[in-house]
């Protein structure tokens, strides 16, 4: 199906090295006693210095959980990994939310199915119409008849 092939071409949103040096830096600061890992205050700390909030308990127990158990805190690599996971969903939210506002040409909120076929012409002008006619319906079957960015997030 269509969407199969979307998700291959998909292209993956990444972070730079300058990006990856600042968090090897926020990693060394926030280990103050020079342990080698981050404890469970440690990492809340290095997450907001990174993405300015706060992380729930549920945030922070979902990550220490993922981790090994076997040790007090977060390692470097294990830390890297986490914090690229979530930055790559946020650069890619905001990519999302870009190209949509982009098509959204009446600032709705929302794509119709004109709004879509329109998009469609000016992005794949050869793509069948009973295709995006197919795509839109399928996205929007539980949706009533229109497209926001929050409906296509939960297809990534």
């Amino acid at each position: 199906m269509f969407f199969a092939e979307v998700r291959v071409r998909q292209r993956k949103c990444e972070a730079g090295p300058s990006e990856h040096r600042k968090w090897v830096e926020v990693f060394k600061a926030c280990d103050e006693d020079k342990k080698g890992y981050l404890s469970r205050e440690d990492f809340k700390v290095a997450i907001v210095m990174l993405f300015g909030y706060k992380p729930s308990k549920i945030e922070v127990d979902s990550v220490m959980s993922s981790i090994n158990q076997n040790t007090s805190g977060i390692f470097l690599e294990e830390f890297l990994n986490v914090v690229r996971k979530k930055k790559e969903a946020q650069l890619c939210w905001s990519e999302i939310k870009h190209i949509f506002t982009a098509f959204d040409m009446h600032y709705r909120g929302f794509l119709t199915l004109e709004d879509f076929q329109k998009a469609f012409k000016q992005v794949a002008p050869k793509l069948p119409e009973r295709i995006i006619i197919e795509v839109f319906r399928t996205e929007t079957r539980m949706f009533e008849d229109a497209w926001s960015p929050t409906d296509i997030t939960m297809r990534c």
